[in-house]
């Protein structure tokens, strides 16, 4: 399994789960987990992704995810689930 960290942050507007999980469904990756809040009107969004049976490769769908949250005015990053677990070690 290939887990990627997905997180999204900005302003809340219409669509924004909608549209990063539609990018996700059509590239046949699995959403694991996901945890989403508002506060005030600031969005945050946090999601585990089995990406093991996307065919393209994790830099191109980092970078049309990133392309996708600027379409909505937020900011999407994905980290392999390796490198998020040792960046947040203690």
């Amino acid at each position: 399994m290939s887990r990627t960290i997905i997180t999204v942050v900005g302003k809340d507007a219409v669509g924004i789960i909608a549209k990063v999980c539609t990018y996700l469904a059509e590239n046949k990756a699995n959403i694991l987990d996901i945890s989403q809040t508002i506060v005030q009107e600031y969005f945050n969004m946090m999601m585990i992704a089995d990406l093991s049976k996307v065919e393209k490769s994790f830099e191109v769908v980092s970078a049309e995810l990133a392309e996708v949250g600027r379409t909505l005015g937020v900011e999407v990053k994905c980290q392999r689930e390796e490198i998020f677990d040792k960046m947040h070690r203690i």
